[in-house]
């Protein structure tokens, strides 16, 4: 009985530690969850709300970033109007508000949530190392960040996620985030909505790609960020892993080796358990509001 009590204690103070990690203090309010009259903008049976669920989601978020690197009008912005060396969990926090709430959130809380971003998006333009002007209204450069969050979060989930998702449902997640891209100014004839769509949509950006001295100083930082020593291990384990599911070209652009078989034999197994364990805090300290709201109307 006491080791029990003591197991479910530390569960819980891990599971906050991690909740506050992610999403700072800014977590969403349950006025702005979905409900049984509101589901939102995709709504439980959704391939979004299975996927975004999962703590596969750590190693898709930093695949995504990792990635977004190599295009250097995209890398530009972010060098330019991010202080992510000096505040890299305040993109975090706001990444993650962003994902739980155009995804479990309301209908009205997504789409301000939406207007917010397409606004911050407006003060981000300049002028790239290579002279390029670049603009984070630009709806070639937003195809960019959607197509590869996009095929990141749906890569780490079918390797390290609870589950098998049909070919069905891996379809229908791309066209469930085709709404999202769109919303935020994507051109809706070149938004990809099949997972077919995303590999030929992303296949045509390689050309564009390329490793300059605003992308390596990004990478190094999130090869190595100012993380708390409690976490540096995980950490490394989490990019391990999002390095190991980069398409081919990419790896080879960045240049990071992996000696053969490290990554099937000792990578994955040990992601795997990670991302199992993370899964079973978060759980711990999931709030059951939102299935209560679900479950009822309101």
């Amino acid at each position: 009985m006491i080791v029990g009590e003591a197991v479910s204690v530390l569960r819980s103070r891990g599971g906050r530690f991690l909740r506050k990690t992610i999403s700072g203090d800014d977590g969403l309010q349950p006025s702005e969850l979905a409900s049984a009259n509101d589901h939102g903008l995709f709504g439980p049976a959704s391939s979004a709300w299975r996927i975004h669920r999962d703590s596969s989601m750590f190693i898709g978020g930093l695949r995504a970033l990792i990635i977004q690197t190599l295009h250097p009008l995209a890398m530009a912005g972010v060098a330019d109007h991010s202080d992510y060396r000096h505040d890299p969990w305040g993109r975090l926090h706001r990444t993650s508000r962003f994902i739980g709430t155009t995804t479990f959130g309301n209908t009205s809380a997504a789409e301000q949530m939406i207007a917010v971003v397409k606004r911050i998006h407006e003060q981000v333009e300049g002028t790239a190392p290579d002279g390029r002007n670049y603009a984070a209204t630009d709806p070639h450069l937003l195809l960019w960040v959607h197509a590869t969050e996009v095929d990141s979060f749906l890569t780490a989930y079918e390797r390290y996620g609870t589950g098998r998702l049909t070919d069905a449902e891996k379809d229908r997640y791309v066209s469930e985030m085709a709404e999202i891209g769109v919303r935020l100014g994507c051109e809706p004839e070149l938004t990809p909505t099949t997972r077919a769509e995303l590999a030929t949509c992303i296949e045509g950006f390689r050309d564009e790609c390329q490793l300059g001295d605003q992308a390596r100083d990004g990478l190094r930082f999130l090869i190595n960020p100012p993380v708390a020593l409690q976490v540096r291990g995980a950490y490394g384990l989490i990019s391990a892993a999002a390095f190991g599911t980069l398409p081919p070209w990419a790896q080879r652009m960045i240049a990071i080796p992996l000696p053969p078989l490290v990554d099937p034999l000792a990578i994955r197994p040990a992601a795997k358990a990670l991302t199992k364990t993370i899964g079973w805090l978060m759980n711990s300290e999931r709030s059951t509001v939102l299935e209560d709201r679900l479950l009822s109307s309101s």
